[in-house]
């Protein structure tokens, strides 16, 4: 994606019921009511499933991450997400 290009363009990276993928750890920023600024909300690794998809500041998209283990729904960029390849 280049500089001038939004997001939005282009579909969604991931879809509902994909399982995901952390790439890093997510802390809460301010925006996850009933955790201190800073608690963190998932693990490097940690994996759920996309449960809505959203839009930021008109421009990105916010996936909804049911993270099942900690029983939390964490708002992620896609660029703090990787989609889990399952075997069938």
């Amino acid at each position: 994606m280049q500089l001038d290009e939004l997001e939005l363009d282009l579909p969604p990276a991931f879809e509902i019921g994909s399982k995901v993928r952390t790439r890093k750890l997510i802390r809460n920023d301010g925006t996850y009511p009933g955790q201190e600024i800073g608690a963190t909300l998932a693990n490097k690794r940690d994996t759920g499933y996309i449960v809505s998809i959203g839009t930021f500041l008109q421009n990105s998209y916010i996936y909804a991450v049911h993270f099942i283990d900690k029983g939390f729904i964490v708002g992620c960029r896609k660029k703090e997400l990787e989609l889990v390849e399952e075997l069938n």
